[in-house]
This record gives structure tokens, C-alpha cells and sequence, in this order.
């Protein structure tokens, strides 16, 4: 869940409409367009990283600064979930088989999960371009299985998990049709 949407609880005063916009989970800054207020055309987009503004009137946005929010504002920060982790696994041409490298990753992600209660957990899998695209679809699926399935082995709940195939889209590496890439050979995993 993005910062901002759990941000504007840090607004303070619920009769003045007020947005505050904070870095999304991954650190990274967005704008919100704000379109009206009470029925009325208004077309402000509040862009200023770390600010608060307040939509009543005239829009007026200032910047936070973080020595001087409020014990309640610091308790809301500190209560957001922890941002998302994402590791990246590999596995040998052809195969649902981790290359060695990325063995230790599983002990990684199963320790991240056991220390985020009600974690959700996405599993992407993809391939290089070797082979039919269907038959890659078929890989990709089979390796994001295998990884929710050695997590599931380890006591993780299978119904906070989801795996998908993505087959030869969205390459690491760009490649012609029929080149091994051992950087495409991949799943990625995703903690929340």
C-alpha cells in the first residue's frame, strides 16, 4: 500500500480538507491531481514530496519537517507496515532448478515472511527466450510454483501466496528470439 494513501490520516484537522504526501513503499515520489472539492472545479496536483496542503480555498502546500510533527503524527508513521522486500532468484536453463547462488535466498525470504505476521507474498516467474512461447509460459508458472512451494513447506500459508508465470515478457536483459540468458531465467519475489 502506498504512503500516501495511509498519509493523510497525519492531515490533523478533519474540518479542513488537507492532503499529505510522503514517499510511496519504494521510496519513491508521485503527485496527487485533486479535482474538485465539495462539487467545485478546483485542478490542483500537490507534487511537493514530504507536505502537507491544505485543499480549503486556495491551495497551500508546506513542507514537513520531521523534528517538528506531532507525537501523534511520528505514532502514525511508525504504525505503517514495513516497506516491501523483493529478491530475485535464478534458475538453470530449462529447469524449475535454483542455481546454487540463489539457494541462500530461501532462507532469506522465509525469514522475512515469519517476521511480517499476515505478509503477503507475490511470486513472478519468467524465462529467457529459448524455446516456444507457450512452452515458456508453461516454465515460468512451474518456477513460481516451486519457490511458493518450498515456502509453503516451511510452514508459510499458502493463502497469503500467489505465483504467476510471466513466460519471455518483460526481460531483464533484452534478447533476439532463441538466446540463453541466464539473467531472464528468474523468479521475483515479492514481500509485503
Amino acid at each position: 500500500m502506498p504512503l500516501l494513501a495511509v498519509a493523510g490520516l497525519l492531515a490533523g484537522c478533519a474540518t479542513t480538507p488537507t492532503l499529505t504526501l510522503l514517499p510511496t513503499e519504494e521510496g519513491k515520489q508521485g503527485a496527487v491531481a485533486v479535482l474538485e472539492e465539495n462539487g467545485k472545479p478546483m485542478e490542483t496536483v500537490v507534487s511537493e514530496l514530504n507536505s502537507s496542503t491544505n485543499l480549503s480555498g486556495t491551495p497551500r502546500t508546506r513542507s514537513i519537517d520531521p523534528s517538528k510533527m506531532s507525537a501523534r503524527q511520528r505514532e502514525l508513521l511508525q504504525a505503517l507496515p514495513p516497506a516491501p522486500v523483493r529478491l530475485t532468484l535464478y534458475f538453470l536453463e530449462g529447469t524449475t532448478e535454483l542455481t546454487p547462488e540463489s539457494q541462500p535466498g530461501l532462507a532469506f525470504l522465509i525469514k522475512e515472511v515469519s517476521e511480517r505476521p499476515g505478509a503477503e507474498v507475490q511470486v513472478t516467474g519468467y524465462t529467457d527466450t529459448l524455446g516456444e512461447a507457450d512452452a515458456n509460459d508453461r516454465l515460468s508458472q512451474q518456477r513460481a510454483e516451486e519457490v511458493l512451494g518450498v515456502l509453503a513447506k516451511q510452514g508459510i500459508d499458502p493463502t497469503l501466496m500467489s505465483a504467476v508465470g510471466r513466460g519471455e515478457r518483460n526481460l531483464r536483459v533484452a534478447t533476439p528470439d532463441g538466446v540463453s540468458e541466464p539473467a531472464n531465467r528468474r523468479v521475483v519475489v515479492t514481500i509485503r
